[in-house]
């Protein structure tokens, strides 16, 4: 599994290959790097959640009603499940979410030598802005390989992916790098903090290369450390160092946090502590979240959860209710 270890060293500013798109001529509006092929269609279907979507898991789109004036579903204490292949309903009365990302028949094939091993298998799915969304299965179910492709650390080898109109299939090294950096923070199960480094030193570290960060002790503030701020690595609990982690991971503001077992080295007590700082994040910052874990109760506090099993989404549930990690039990 691709790590932080992975974005050392890659390249911000080289020139570009030739033939290909050279950023630094080209006029940036509103998104740092532009697009290298046209939208699909599918695209603009999910930009209006009342027309018809791609369908999840394989098989042919299925269209998804549009959300009914006072619909109450989501204050009933229920999980709406969709079977295999689509959508599952979150409609309420608020406004539909516009979709940040979005995958279409999204397969990924490692070959080692003469063996092949396909982790995905023509995944179709939308993540919407602000959710809050679980990526649930066994080992080798394919969860990791696919935050990794939202996360811009892999490529597919076929099918579509996009964050916003970003073509994360068709992009460079050079414009994932740019990605990562300015849209994407990492949280992964271990924490990759350097030792020689106060908790503010690490936080502060990712400030250099943010465009717009917010300040580091802000960030720390976020998650409940800000005594421990002069402290190193070594004097903090394991949870301490994972809520270090996510600190750096928000202080550049990103619109989306993917999460990769963030729990998964921890006790239970401390393990809820963490899933109360990656809430917060969702809920104050409004930022887009996406975890990975193969502990089931964690599922109750998303919005969606998006079963995996063998490189395929098998179904959907919809929380109707979420539960605050306090609420949880394992």
């Amino acid at each position: 599994m691709p790590s932080p270890e992975s974005l050392r060293g890659m390249p911000l500013d080289r020139p570009p290959r030739p033939g290909s798109l050279d950023l630094r001529q080209t006029p940036v509006v509103q998104h740092p790097w532009s697009l290298p092929a046209p939208l699909p269609a599918s695209y603009a279907r999910m930009r209006h959640p009342a027309a018809s979507v791609p369908a999840l898991g394989r098989g042919s789109a299925r269209p998804m009603a549009a959300p009914r004036p006072g619909d109450s579903s989501r204050s009933t204490p229920a999980v709406v499940t969709a079977p295999t292949g689509g959508f599952a309903s979150t409609a309420g009365t608020a406004a539909p979410r516009t979709p940040v990302f979005i995958a279409h028949r999204l397969t990924k094939i490692y070959r080692m030598g003469e063996i092949e091993v396909q982790a995905l298998r023509e995944v179709d799915l939308d993540i919407r802005e602000g959710e809050f969304v679980v990526l649930l299965g066994p080992s080798g179910s394919g969860k990791s390989t696919l935050l990794n492709i939202l996360g811009g650390l892999d490529v597919p080898t076929s099918g579509e992916a996009f964050w916003r109109d970003h073509d994360l299939a068709k992009a460079s090294e050079r414009e994932l790098t740019r990605y990562r950096r300015d849209h994407v923070g990492f949280v992964f199960q271990f924490y990759n903090l350097i030792p020689s480094l106060t908790v503010r030193e690490n936080v502060a570290l990712v400030t250099d290369i943010a465009p717009h960060p917010m300040s580091a002790d802000e960030a720390i503030d976020l998650v409940g450390l800000a005594p421990r701020a002069n402290h190193f690595p070594s004097q903090l609990s394991g949870g301490e160092q994972q809520r270090v982690a996510i600190a750096r991971a928000i202080v550049k503001r990103p619109d989306v946090l993917l999460c990769d077992e963030p729990t998964g080295a921890l006790d239970y007590v401390t393990g809820k502590v963490v899933l109360e700082v990656i809430a917060k994040i969702n809920a104050e910052l409004g930022t887009t979240a996406v975890v990975i874990t193969h502990n089931a109760a964690i599922a109750g506090m998303a919005d969606r959860i998006l079963h995996l099993a063998d490189g395929r989404i098998t179904h959907v549930d919809a929380n109707a209710r979420k539960l605050t990690p306090s609420e949880l039990s394992w």
